[in-house]
């Protein structure tokens, strides 16, 4: 499974909707065309640019113990004018 799930933040609301830019959390071993294949399949737009970050995981302390998040790969994809993905609609 390439798409994990949608990450919806402050910034990537204000990017979907001034950029038409939409961001997923995605699978360490995806590559840009097979993330850019699996978003086209799954919601029938295109995507024009694919680029793609590794979030280190953060060190948290729980009492005495510490331990480390999971690292996460976040993929920012640029929609073709026109095309929207919709992740709440009638919120």
């Amino acid at each position: 499974m390439i798409i994990k799930r949608p990450l919806v933040t402050e910034k990537s609301t204000r990017q979907r909707d001034e950029e038409n830019k939409v961001v997923f959390e995605v699978s360490r071993g995806a590559s840009k065309t097979e993330i850019k294949r699996a978003v086209e399949e799954i919601f029938k737009v295109k995507v024009l640019d694919v680029k793609t970050i590794i979030l280190p995981g953060k060190v948290k302390r729980f009492g005495r113990f510490v331990g480390k998040t999971s690292s996460i790969k976040k993929a920012i994809l640029k929609l073709r004018p026109g095309d929207k993905i919709e992740f709440f609609e009638g919120v």
